[in-house]
């Protein structure tokens, strides 16, 4: 194996661990670690209180929302000590030898990379076991390249890496051409989606702005971001970007045989959030679904019920088929409750109870006013109907309908107002007939 620099610097600080004067280096280094930590921590403590801002408005749009600064904690110790060790290291070595801080800082670069290609991943990647498998690979990735930088065999590999080819149409590409090629797209992915959630947490704080304005502006960002992520990867591996022209014939032609209903979803999904027919927080219905919409994707849309079952309906669906909104220019409802009275009740005694039961609900209007009107003359009775008026939806109606008919029912019961059931009379007239004879 080849006397590579790192070796010699193993074996320079294999040297300066018998000599005394190591000890300059080892305080050097514990006095970087331990600044490091305090100024972590107390950059820690502010990071959690503005996460705890944004946290709270994130409850208060109601809209679960990834924030930018979940995870970047982790990644203040090894950046922090990194750059005071960098730091010493350039002071020190004027005086004395430095090979521990030279070990040092390969490995402080290590553990830095990692936690922040981990950071980059929580935030561009959904959590789940997928997630977790692209931690342990980059973890694994890193430390093997530092364990070669060690041994002296990354050279080594890269020249064998770089002599397997394979021909492509007139062209022969190297191995190590297309681990460049690889790598630098997937890099250029994560800084791009990370770039995209920081601007979308930034959008969710402009409350000027509309809530689906603000969405669909973080998604078209977003595949704005990527495409030129991309873009620019391949150009760094020296990529014709002409090329992409036959990937887009194929991809409008796929487009028009097979995927014309994604595509379709995918137009919706922006109409959706531009037009602000359906925002975040609305009660709607479609078809058999009805809920609150918690979120406006770019393929669907999810609608979670009273009873906490969430709907994923596609956006086609709610551009193309009627939908009832219960919020759409106001967010005041009408609601009712119908019963029968007896014939002979004082009509003005009940229109009392009935009124006084919906003044005392919380839910009920005072202005516009609930009302009790006559709404005809039944077979059984005199039919009523109370109407009052709401401005929260989302919390149901069969609810608030309950409450108010147990008001109603005390009200009648100590005021002795009766409420009639039907009656029938039954005459047997062949019996009658036999009677008589």
């Amino acid at each position: 194996m080849k006397n590579t620099p790192m070796l010699a610097a193993l074996a320079d600080l294999w040297k300066d661990l018998q000599n005394p004067s190591v000890l300059w280096q080892i305080a050097t280094l514990v006095l970087c670690l331990g600044l490091a930590w305090w100024l972590a921590s107390n950059l820690r403590k502010r990071l959690a209180l503005r996460m705890a801002a944004r946290e709270a408005l994130g409850r208060r749009v109601g809209r679960p929302m990834q924030f930018v600064g979940g995870g970047f904690d982790r990644l203040l110790f090894p950046v922090l000590a990194l750059a005071l060790v960098l730091v010493a290291r350039l002071v020190l070595k004027h005086f004395q030898h430095v090979n521990l801080l030279h070990v040092a800082v390969p490995l402080l670069f290590a553990l830095a990379a990692i936690r922040g290609v981990v950071y980059l991943l929580r935030h561009a990647v959904a959590a789940g076991g997928m997630l977790a498998v692209g931690e342990r690979w980059v973890t694994l990735l890193v430390w093997l390249g530092v364990a070669l930088h060690f041994t002296g065999l990354l050279p080594e590999l890269t020249a064998v890496l770089e002599q397997i080819t394979f021909p492509l149409g007139k062209q022969r590409i190297s191995l190590l051409l297309v681990l460049h090629a690889l790598f630098s797209v997937a890099l250029t992915l994560l800084v791009s989606l990370w770039a995209a959630a920081m601007l979308e947490a930034r959008l969710m704080t402009a409350e000027s702005f509309d809530m689906s304005f603000r969405v669909a502006l973080g998604r078209f960002v977003k595949a704005l971001l990527v495409f030129a992520a991309v873009l620019v990867s391949l150009s760094l591996v020296g990529i014709d970007l002409t090329v992409l022209s036959v990937f887009g014939g194929a991809l409008g032609v796929g487009l028009g045989l097979g995927l014309q209903r994604i595509a379709s979803n995918y137009f919706a999904g922006f109409i959706i959030l531009l037009d602000r027919s359906i925002r975040i927080g609305d009660m709607i219905s479609v078809d058999k679904y009805s809920g609150a919409v918690t979120q406006i994707n770019t393929r669907f849309t999810v609608l979670k019920s009273l009873d906490g079952t969430e709907a994923i309906v596609p956006n086609e669906m709610l551009v193309n088929s009627p939908v009832a909104n219960l919020s759409f220019t106001t967010r005041e409802n009408r609601l009712s409750v119908q019963l029968v009275v007896a014939y002979d009740s004082d009509l003005e005694m009940v229109k009392g109870l009935l009124l006084g039961a919906a003044a005392e609900h919380p839910r009920v209007l005072a202005e516009p006013a609930p009302a009790v009107l006559l709404r005809q003359f039944g077979a059984d009775g005199l039919e009523l109907e109370m109407g009052f008026w709401i401005s929260d939806p989302e919390q149901g109606s069969l609810n608030m309908r309950s409450d108010l008919n147990f008001a109603i029912w005390r009200a009648f019961q100590a005021a002795g107002i009766g409420i009639p059931y039907p009656q029938r009379e039954v005459r047997l007239l062949r019996a009658a007939a036999r009677a008589t004879d």
